[in-house]
């Protein structure tokens, strides 16, 4: 990685260095977390159980010093228990809503996958427009609105995949993988870190990340070669002959948006090739639907053929 690829915001440095001691080897997961999150998008961690994926959603959630909330995904899980529902008062003889997890600026989706279809439904509304409807009246959710989903891989026992609709809902798809040897061992020796992350004081606040957020849009330029060369990522996409749904429109807007976010992150204020071809791994393959007779080939290198058929703007 050139020096134009390396973060240099010295509040993310910060935030980094604070949690890479609970996160032993994830500086990529963390790192990729943290630009998905100023990106106001959402974030899909697919991995075995065991591995860290709750202790990283749930530090991003304590160091960004949001309002946090946790949904644990059963099959028995209804959508009410993540909207929340009315219920009547019988002083004002009234119905008045009583608000679910969702309403969060940080919501954990703990095993998504583990809740029916009808459930993960819920969850379309507020990932897309920022708002919940029900009983045919909208409310808003708070500002800003970070999901943090995860899920076990689809073939262990009692899951349902999810639908495309929603995959394309999240900015990006990550993994977070087993430790090195040497990784595994200091966990072994420090013991779990999940009661520690109660004892970590915020770094930022909710106005600093609007903030933020604010600056990202306003600030990084994205020239005319730079959206000419995401369309021909998409076109690319939709035309190959191993894929049979390739990356819609909001899939390009996430791809744009993380863009201007890495570049924030690396000290620029303008978007240069090389920021989305380093997020494409983790913003694209989650968002193929690839032909039948091909669903054996790895979407990753499927990503990566596609970014080295496409001419790179000089």
């Amino acid at each position: 990685m050139n020096a134009s690829m390396e973060i240099q915001h010295p509040k993310i440095l910060e935030i980094m260095a604070c949690l890479s001691g609970y996160l032993y080897g994830k500086d990529l997961a963390l790192k990729l977390a943290l630009i998905t999150c100023c990106s106001r998008g959402h974030l899909l961690i697919e991995d075995l159980p065991g591995l860290g994926k709750t202790v990283l959603a749930l530090s991003i959630a304590r160091v960004l010093g949001l309002t946090f909330g946790r949904i644990q995904c059963t099959s028995d899980l209804l959508p009410t228990d993540i909207t929340g529902l009315s219920i009547y008062n019988k002083n004002t003889a009234e119905f008045e809503f009583r608000p679910g997890p969702v309403f969060n600026h940080i919501v954990l989706v703990d095993e998504i996958n583990r809740a029916t279809p009808k459930t993960q439904s819920a969850l379309l509304e507020a990932m897309g427009e920022k708002q919940t409807t029900i009983e045919g009246k909208t409310y808003l959710h708070p500002q800003p609105f970070f999901v943090i989903a995860t899920q076990n891989p689809v073939e262990h026992f009692g899951t349902f995949p999810l639908p495309e609709s929603q995959m394309d809902r999240f900015m990006m798809q990550i993994r977070i993988g087993y430790p090195s040897g040497d990784e595994e061992k200091e966990i072994l020796k420090q013991g779990s870190s999940r009661r520690e992350l109660d004892r970590i004081d915020p770094l930022v606040s909710r106005d600093e990340v609007v903030e933020m957020h604010r600056r990202i849009n306003t600030e990084v330029h994205v020239s005319e070669k730079i959206l000419g060369y995401i369309l021909d990522i998409v076109a690319a996409s939709r035309h190959h002959p191993y894929i049979r749904a390739g990356i819609s429109t909001r899939g390009a807007l996430a791809v744009t948006a993380s863009a201007r976010t890495y570049a924030f992150f690396c000290g620029r204020d303008f978007v240069i090739p090389e920021d989305i071809r380093e997020l494409a791994p983790f913003t694209l393959p989650h968002r193929l639907l690839i032909k039948e007779e091909y669903e054996s080939l790895d979407r990753k290198e499927l990503v990566q053929s596609i970014l080295d058929t496409v001419k790179v703007p000089a």
